[in-house]
């Protein structure tokens, strides 16, 4: 467990888990120690563990990749608590969600709010979760780059996606992605500016990094 993020009102940790270093997040309310889940990647003893000494409301997932499933049943059996998708990835999901995320909408558990933006181009059913200067942005967003993707037009959708709704959050953003290390924002915006300002194979898709495709 690593503490990424805390202040006056929320504490965020992040575990890595799995055979593909997926992250998951628990983000608790320091009033009320009300919790949410975000992504179950694997590994489900390690993150109860975690949840304990708080009350968790919610499983949110990012989307649908069997990566960040993979302990999803039996969190959702254990805990018994609902868990959130977009609609677009619904189906995908182990059993059917009790909640349907869409773009706007907020997730609120004890006195945080987290509001979701619907990111699609990694999926469909992509989703960021955000809340003050803390954006969970699954895989549409990384360090030096957005999210793999399967073909040209999937990379031009999210690409759409981080800049006209990650892109407009302020500079200090802390970006805290499915896979790996954090970033801030400002540096993300400075990186795609050099992407954006070069030309591009058109069929340019799969592992992209701003500063080198």
């Amino acid at each position: 467990m690593v503490l990424v993020g805390k202040d006056d009102n929320i504490q965020v940790e992040k575990l890595e888990l799995g055979p593909f270093g997926t992250n998951a997040y628990v983000l608790v309310c320091r009033a009320t120690r009300d919790s949410v889940l975000v992504d179950t990647p694997a590994e489900a003893d390690k993150i109860l563990e975690r949840l304990k000494g708080t009350n968790p409301r919610y499983i949110l997932v990012t989307h649908s990749h069997s990566d960040h499933l993979g302990a999803f049943s039996e969190l959702k059996s254990r805990l018994g608590i609902p868990a959130a998708i977009h609609p677009l990835d619904a189906r995908s999901l182990p059993s059917p969600p009790e909640i349907l995320l869409n773009d706007g909408d907020t997730v609120s558990f004890g006195k945080i709010a987290l509001k979701v933006l619907h990111t699609p181009g990694h999926t469909p059913g992509s989703v960021c979760f955000l809340t003050g200067q803390y954006l969970l942005s699954g895989d549409t967003i990384f360090p030096g780059g957005p999210g793999r993707t399967g073909s040209p037009a999937d990379l031009r959708q999210v690409i759409e996606s981080i800049t006209k709704k990650i892109f407009v959050l302020p500079d200090d953003t802390q970006v805290h992605p499915g896979h790996g290390e954090s970033t801030v924002l400002k540096k993300e915006k400075e990186e795609f500016a050099a992407f954006s300002s070069r030309t591009h194979d058109p069929g340019l898709c799969g592992d992209v990094l701003w500063l080198s495709s």
